[in-house]
């Protein structure tokens, strides 16, 4: 995910008569997109469309981010320097999340299964009150800190974690 240089959301995906994305926005102003298929059983015979069928590109302004959900299954979650006014929470089964220069408000919630977790989250250590639950992996976190204003919660099974922090 990147940001947008003309102010308006821009998606870029593949899809075809069998695999494709419902997409809408709600009253709430909440854009949400998400996999759905017309597959048979013996569709999933064979072998799975290329990587560059499966990638999703969003590009979105940053004022337009009061809260952010991502998630994805055996795919990994990139993202680049971004603002979010508010809570920022991604999930990945099976493939990696990595991040730069995420500025966050409240909260950023990250869970991994089967990949790793790696970036920078602007603010200080001090900043943050931190839960960490790692299994089957190494992590730079600390399993609980109290102080901090904003909230970061990491989990993640089988996989590493190394988020530094750096002040803007």
């Amino acid at each position: 995910m990147s940001l947008s240089e003309d102010e308006q959301v821009h998606i870029q995906y593949s899809e075809n008569s069998k695999e494709y994305y419902d997409i809408y926005v709600s009253d709430e102003n909440v854009l949400t997109m998400t996999s759905a298929s017309d597959k048979k059983w013996t569709d999933y015979i064979g072998v799975k469309p290329s990587a560059k069928d499966r990638k999703i590109s969003l590009r979105i302004p940053d004022t337009l981010l009061e809260n952010l959900t991502l998630s994805t299954t055996n795919e990994n979650i990139t993202l680049s320097a971004l603002t979010v006014g508010g809570s920022v929470t991604i999930s990945s089964n099976g493939g990696n999340i990595t991040f730069e220069n995420l500025d966050v408000g409240n909260d950023l919630h990250l869970t991994v299964k089967n990949g790793d977790i790696s970036g920078t989250v602007i603010g200080s250590y001090d900043d943050f009150s931190i839960q960490s639950e790692i299994k089957k992996g190494e992590s730079n976190l600390p399993d609980n800190k109290d102080s901090g204003q904003k909230k970061l919660n990491v989990s993640g099974n089988n996989g590493d974690v190394n988020i530094e922090f750096a002040n803007e």
